[in-house]
């Protein structure tokens, strides 16, 4: 036992020293406390790729505390708040995002938020170290900005085949919002950033665009938390702020830091505990099921908007072919007779269709769209094969 004490010691000792030699304070229980929560991510991940019931049998109520262990661990590594490790758990929660968004074309915009949050982190160890001066940061600040409403803009273009090229037009737009930093720096050192009237006024309007995508559906909380601290950070450059004054503004950084990082964790939760649903729910599936099963999923991954104008186009067909359903915000409402199946048929193989607009044949079969259909070697159900041999 004494050798066991001993040997906790040293590790403790080399962990102190290391810790000591970061750019930034923070102690030892911050360091344990974020080593499990990275842990915690990685866990998440292992059993995403190899099944949740397969590699580690663990039943739903055991996955929730799992879930709500890992959260209330984030907390307690944050209490002596050292800013640089808010942005990494932000990047972690992207990261993860974006992997359970795969097939789909939100996945630039998670890498949107990566690269966000990962400059985020550049930003509060410039802070940290007191190193730049207020005109540095105000500019860091700025391109801060202009990257932060690249994830909202590359949702509203997420539709094939343009997805791909409008990240262009994404990246265009943030060379323009960021222009002023990069005059203040290149041409007028040591000067503050002149940002445009309609610039300030553009991008908390952009970031309230967002908001309004998602406050609908079931990543209201996380959204809304993203939202305030969003707007936190854009604080310096809001209509009516002296920009000159407002930065450095530490506690605002603080708290706008620990309401993003959150918002991104309990959306990452939320995906996790509804892909562990879908998993335990296999089996034979209705066509209310089968729309139902990948229409709110795409609902939350994409939003509001993109979900709308799906179900507009959904039943533009079913008025024109006369199909007793509807497709709404809240899922496929179907009347009728139940056993008539020769129009389901085609109302699911329109409903495909319309679906590859936004995601790939690997994201509809993880969402269980041909669970309990026949299908043939191609993927597809045999019916649907069949006529494309043909």
């Amino acid at each position: 036992m004494t050798s066991v004490w001993s040997s906790a010691g040293r590790i403790v000792t080399i962990a102190e020293t290391g810790i000591r030699r970061l750019p930034f304070p923070v102690s030892l229980l911050t360091t344990i406390g974020f080593t499990i929560f990275v842990c915690s991510f990685g866990y998440l991940v292992i059993r995403l790729s190899f099944g949740w019931a397969v590699l580690f049998p663990v039943r739903f109520a055991s996955e929730c505390r799992l879930l709500t262990m890992l959260i209330a661990t984030m907390f307690a590594a944050f209490l002596d708040w050292p800013p640089p490790l808010l942005p990494v758990a932000a990047t972690l929660s992207a990261l993860v995002g974006g992997w359970l968004v795969r097939g789909s074309t939100a996945v630039p915009a998670t890498g949107w938020v990566a690269a966000v949050a990962a400059l985020l982190a550049v930003d509060a160890l410039t802070q940290q170290g007191g190193s730049h001066s207020p005109a540095r940061l105000a500019a860091m600040r700025v391109v801060v900005a202009a990257l932060s409403v690249c994830p909202i803009m590359s949702l509203l273009g997420a539709k094939r085949p343009q997805h791909g090229v409008w990240q262009l037009i994404v990246a265009t737009l943030a060379v323009v919002l960021a222009l002023p930093a990069a005059s203040a720096t290149l041409i007028r050192p040591g000067s503050f950033p002149d940002l445009h009237l309609l610039a300030r006024w553009f991008l908390p309007v952009l970031v309230l665009v967002g908001w309004m995508n998602f406050i609908g559906t079931r990543r209201w909380l996380a959204v809304s938390l993203v939202t305030a601290g969003h707007l936190g950070l854009l604080w310096p450059l809001l209509p009516g702020v002296n920009l000159a004054t407002a930065v450095p503004q530490t506690w605002v950084d603080l708290l706008s830091l620990a309401a993003i990082a959150t918002g991104g964790l309990v959306a990452v939760t939320q995906a996790v505990l509804a892909g562990s649903r879908r998993a335990s729910a296999a089996g034979p599936r209705s066509l209310t099921q089968r729309v139902d099963g990948c229409f709110l999923p795409l609902r939350e991954t994409l939003g509001a908007a993109w979900a709308l104008r799906l179900a507009e186009r959904f039943d533009t067909l079913a008025s024109q072919r006369g199909w007793p359903a509807r497709l709404g915000f809240r899922g496929l409402e179907v009347g009728g007779d139940p056993d008539d199946t020769a129009w389901q048929r085609d109302a699911a193989r329109a409903a495909e269709a319309l679906f590859r607009r936004f995601v790939s044949a690997d994201w509809l079969q993880r969402h269980g769209w041909w669970e309990g259909v026949e299908t043939g070697s191609s993927g597809l159900p045999s019916d649907e094969a069949g006529q494309k041999g043909q």
